[in-house]
C-alpha cells in the first residue's frame, strides 16, 4: 500500500470514528448505516446519514462507475485440489460478470496486509478462502466498511461478515450411510482438524450416521489431520495396524483419501475388495484416482458464483439476505466402494 493509499484509509477510518462519536453511536452502527443495513433505528440512521453528508463521505460504490472492477481472492495456499477448484469457480464467475480477480495467499502476506492491498487496488472487495480471521481483522473489516465474503472459514466470524459453505454435516452423513448400506460396520475416518468448521461438521456427520445405525463411535479408528496427503497417509497406516482394522474409510477430503489409497497399497490391501474408500470434495483428482473415488461432491462452480455475487452485492451497499449460505452436496459413486469381502462372497 502506498503512503497515499494508507493516508486515504486512515482518513476514512478517522472520519467514521468522528461521526460515530458525534452521533453518540458505535463504529459498528455507523458501518451498518454506510452499508444500508436495516437493523438500525430510523432516528439513528437519519442522524448518521446527516453527518455522512455533512462531512462529504462517499460510499465505495458511489465512486467513479467507469473504473474497471476487480476483486481480491485470498487463499491459505494454492497447492491442493480443493483450492484450485475454488479458484476456478471464482475466476469463472467473476469473468461472467465482467470482473477481474487478483489472487494471493497468506503464506507470505497476512490477512491484514491483504486488506490493505484490497484498499490500495481500489478493489470492490475480497473473498477469503479457508483462513482464520483474527478479532482485529474482523473489527477492521467492519470499521472500514470493507466488503468481504468468507468461503469455508476455519472459525465462525464473530461479526457481521457473510460466509459461504456447503452442507458438510449432511454430506458426511450421506457418505457414511452409503458405506453402512453396503454392509460395513467397521468404518474408520481420516477427519479434518477440530478447529476447522468444515472438518468438525464432517466428523459430526460421520458420528451421526454411526449412531443412527446403532454402532458405537470408536476413536481408535479415527485420526484428525490437515486436509493433506502426507498426514493422511501416516494416519491411515496407524489405523490399519490396529488390532481390529476397519473394512472401510471415510476421508474428509480428496487429498486425505489419496493418502488412504496409498496406505492401502503399502499395506497390501486391494480397494475396494479389502477396503472401501469414500471421499469428500470430488475435485478433478477424485475421478483420476486408482480406483476412481466415490465422493461427496461440493458444487465448486456454484461456490465461486455465490461468493462473487454476494461480494458485489455488498460492494453496492446491499446487505445479503443471510449471513450464512450453505449449498447442497451430492453423492457421486464410483469404484472405490463395495461390500465387505465376507458379504461379497455370499
Amino acid at each position: 500500500m502506498t503512503a497515499q493509499d494508507r493516508a486515504h484509509v486512515d482518513a476514512q477510518y478517522g472520519l467514521l470514528t468522528t461521526i460515530a462519536a458525534e452521533a453518540e453511536v458505535s463504529l459498528s452502527t455507523v458501518s451498518k448505516v454506510v452499508h444500508r443495513r436495516r437493523d438500525v433505528a430510523a432516528s439513528t440512521r437519519a442522524r448518521v446519514e446527516e453527518l455522512l453528508g455533512r462531512y462529504g463521505y462517499v460510499r465505495v460504490w458511489e465512486q467513479d462507475p467507469s473504473a474497471p472492477r476487480q476483486i481480491v481472492a485470498v487463499f491459505r495456499d494454492l497447492s491442493g485440489p480443493f483450492t484450485l477448484e475454488v479458484v476456478r469457480g471464482i475466476v469463472d464467475a467473476a469473468g461472467a460478470l465482467g470482473v477481474d480477480v487478483v489472487t494471493g495467499t497468506t503464506s507470505r502476506r497476512s490477512i491484514s496486509q491483504w486488506l490493505e492491498e484490497c484498499v490500495a487496488l481500489h478493489a470492490a472487495g475480497m473473498i477469503i478462502v479457508i483462513s482464520m480471521l483474527t478479532e482485529e481483522d474482523q473489527r477492521r473489516i467492519v470499521a472500514q466498511q470493507l466488503p468481504v465474503v468468507l468461503i469455508d472459514p476455519l472459525s465462525s466470524p464473530s461479526l457481521d461478515i457473510p460466509s459461504i459453505g456447503v452442507t458438510n454435516w449432511s454430506g458426511a452423513r450421506d457418505a457414511v450411510q452409503h458405506l453402512l448400506g453396503l454392509g460395513h460396520t467397521r468404518i474408520g475416518m481420516v477427519a479434518g482438524r477440530s478447529h476447522s468448521l468444515a472438518g468438525a461438521a464432517r466428523l459430526h456427520g460421520y458420528r451421526a450416521a454411526l449412531e443412527e445405525a446403532g454402532i458405537a463411535y470408536d476413536p481408535a479408528i479415527v485420526r484428525s489431520t490437515d486436509f493433506d496427503f502426507d498426514e493422511a497417509l501416516v494416519a491411515s497406516l496407524q489405523v490399519m495396524a490396529s488390532a481390529e482394522p476397519p473394512t472401510a474409510f471415510f476421508a474428509a477430503s480428496d487429498a486425505q483419501a489419496l493418502g488412504v489409497l496409498e496406505a492401502a497399497r503399502q499395506y497390501g490391501l486391494s480397494v475396494p475388495r479389502d477396503l472401501a474408500v469414500m471421499s469428500f470434495d470430488d475435485t478433478l483428482v477424485a475421478a483420476m484416482a486408482c480406483p476412481p473415488l466415490s465422493a461427496v461432491r461440493q458444487p465448486f462452480e456454484e461456490l465461486g458464483h455465490e461468493a462473487t455475487r454476494v461480494l458485489l452485492q455488498l460492494a453496492e451497499g446491499r446487505p445479503p439476505a443471510s449471513l450464512r449460505v450453505e449449498l447442497a452436496t451430492e453423492l457421486v459413486l464410483r469404484t472405490s466402494t463395495a461390500a465387505p469381502r465376507h458379504l461379497a462372497r455370499k
